[in-house]
C-alpha cells in the first residue's frame, strides 16, 4: 500500500497562554471543560487519520467543532500544539519558513469562503497572479490562466473584474486561481456556503467534475452533511475538537459510532446515498428474473425491487451475479433508520 499523502498522529491545537504545559501534563488525555477553566480553548483534541492520494475527505460538524481549526493545522496556517503531521512523508512540524513556503507554493492550493480576489485585477490576471509570484513569465501564466478559465467554465468573462461576477462566478476564479499552481493537495474550507443553494448545487456538480478529471488529493470543509455526502469518499464528523467518527458516508449513514453521529444521520434520506452494494447480502439462491447494478442508487432501482415476489440479483459491471436483495431490505433500508415522530 502506497504512503499516505496526508497523516496526522495525535494532533492537538489548544489556544491559550498555558497550552503547551497543560497539554504535557495530562498526559494526552484532555478535558476541555477542564482546560477552560485554566484559560484555554481546545480547537482539536487527539486527532489521528490518513488521507490517501486522490481520496476527498471531507470534515464536516457545527459551528466551532474545530474543522477549520485543523484544516490550518495541516496546512500550517497554524501551529499545532502537539502530535505530528506528515504531508508525504514530510515532518511538517520540522520545516523552516522557506522550506514551508515551498511546499504551500509547489503542492497546496487553498480555496477559502471568502474570495479574497484582487478587485484591480481581472478574471485571468487573477488567476494568473499566483504563477507570476512563482516567478513564471507573463506570457506563459496567461496562456496557463486561460486554460484554466476554460476548465471552470469562464470563458468569455476572462476580462471581466470580480465586481462584474454572480458570487459563483467569482468562486469558480478562486477556484481556477487555486489550480493554476497544479496542487498535488487541496484545502477547501467551506468554499461553497456563502453561495445561494441553485448555485451551490451548481458549484458542487462542477467541483464533482473537476475532481473526477484531476483526481487531486482533497481536505473539504463544510458544515452541511448533504453536501459531505454528495462530494466525500469519507467523511470525519468533529465534536468539540474530537473526531467523533471517520468512516465511508455509507457507514456513517448505516452504522453511526455515536449518539451525536446519530443525529446528523437520522434525517438522511437514505435511498438518495445508499447504493445497492452498501445494503445487498451475499447469497445468491432463489433469484427472480430481475437484475439491478450493485452501483446503482437505491432511490433509482426501490420501485422496480418493491414489485418484485422474488429476491432480486445484484450485478457488478461485468453483468455478473455478485449479490442478492430482498424487496424487504430496501423496506427497512429505507424507513429503518428514520426518527418515529408518533
Amino acid at each position: 500500500m502506497s504512503e499516505p499523502v496526508i497523516k496526522c498522529e495525535n494532533v492537538y491545537k489548544i489556544f491559550g497562554a498555558n497550552a503547551q504545559k497543560m497539554l504535557q501534563d495530562s498526559n494526552g488525555n484532555v478535558d476541555a471543560k477542564v482546560f477552560q477553566q485554566n484559560g484555554c480553548i481546545v480547537g482539536v483534541n487527539n486527532a489521528s487519520f490518513e488521507v490517501a492520494k486522490g481520496e476527498m475527505l471531507v470534515v464536516m460538524g457545527l459551528s466551532g467543532s474545530g474543522k477549520s481549526t485543523l484544516l490550518r493545522c495541516i496546512s500550517r496556517l497554524t501551529d499545532a500544539t502537539g502530535g505530528k503531521i506528515f504531508i508525504e512523508g514530510q515532518d511538517l512540524l520540522q520545516l523552516n519558513n522557506k522550506d514551508l513556503i515551498d511546499l504551500r507554493r509547489n503542492k497546496m492550493g487553498m480555496v477559502f469562503q471568502s474570495f479574497a480576489l484582487l478587485p484591480h485585477k481581472t478574471v485571468v490576471e487573477n488567476i494568473a497572479f499566483p504563477l507570476q509570484i512563482k516567478g513564471i513569465k507573463t506570457e506563459d501564466s496567461i496562456n496557463k490562466a486561460m486554460d484554466m478559465v476554460k476548465l471552470v467554465g469562464l470563458e468569455g468573462r476572462e476580462n471581466y473584474f470580480p465586481r462584474e461576477l454572480s458570487g459563483g462566478q467569482q468562486q469558480r476564479v478562486g477556484i481556477a486561481r487555486s489550480l493554476a499552481v497544479e496542487p498535488d493537495i487541496w484545502f477547501l474550507d467551506e468554499p461553497f456556503s456563502a453561495l445561494d443553494p441553485l448555485i451551490r448545487k451548481e458549484m458542487q456538480d462542477e467541483f464533482l467534475r473537476l475532481q473526477d478529471k484531476l483526481q487531486k488529493t482533497i481536505m473539504f470543509i463544510t458544515h452541511d452533511f448533504d453536501e459531505a455526502l454528495k462530494l466525500a469518499d469519507r467523511i470525519a464528523i468533529m465534536k468539540d475538537g474530537i473526531i467523533e467518527q471517520l468512516d465511508t458516508p455509507a457507514n456513517i449513514v448505516l452504522n453511526p459510532a455515536t449518539e451525536y453521529v446519530r443525529k446528523f444521520t437520522e434525517e438522511v434520506p437514505r435511498e438518495k446515498v445508499l447504493l445497492i452494494k452498501d445494503v445487498m447480502d451475499t447469497s445468491i439462491d432463489n433469484l427472480g428474473d430481475l437484475k439491478v447494478s450493485n452501483n446503482e442508487i437505491i432511490e433509482n432501482v426501490a420501485e422496480k425491487i418493491l414489485t418484485q415476489e422474488k429476491i432480486v440479483a445484484v450485478v457488478d459491471n461485468n453483468n455478473e451475479i455478485i449479490g442478492s436483495i430482498n424487496p424487504t431490505k430496501i423496506i427497512k433500508t429505507v424507513f429503518g433508520g428514520r426518527k418515529n415522530n408518533n
